[in-house]
């Protein structure tokens, strides 16, 4: 099953696509791939960032919060961007994809003043 997601601007890197779907890779909690509409080969790996870190709380700002049209946290689903490489698989933990669990409207947001890593090792 896959959900339709609209981005407020395209993901760096993603440009000019927005509309993309999200779909759970099977056998692998919390792990999904972000696949743009228009050319299902252009995709991230997202993970679930509770699935594989302890303790994750960012603060979105009062713009992040208003772009997506979110009302309570509990409408926000957080997923991290990982990065597979030979030495081992890391995620993004400074720009999370943020996504209006009622509205599928999503960003990818920078968290300025905040202490996370571009790079976190998994495992």
């Amino acid at each position: 099953m896959s959900v339709a997601l609209s981005f407020v601007s395209p993901p760096p890197g993603l440009a000019p696509h927005t509309d993309f779907a999200l779909t759970a890779i099977d056998e692998a909690e919390g792990l999904f791939a972000l696949r743009a509409v228009a050319v299902p080969d252009l995709r991230l790996y997202v993970v679930d960032p509770r699935t594989v870190i302890a303790g994750y709380e960012p603060v979105l700002t009062d713009e992040q919060v208003a772009d997506l049209g979110l009302h309570a946290p509990e409408d926000a689903m957080l997923l991290v961007v990982a990065h597979p490489a030979t030495a081992g698989v890391s995620v993004n933990l400074l720009a999370p994809v943020v996504v209006n669990r009622t509205t599928g409207r999503a960003a990818q947001v920078i968290l300025d003043g905040q202490d996370y890593d571009v790079r976190t090792p998994l495992g």
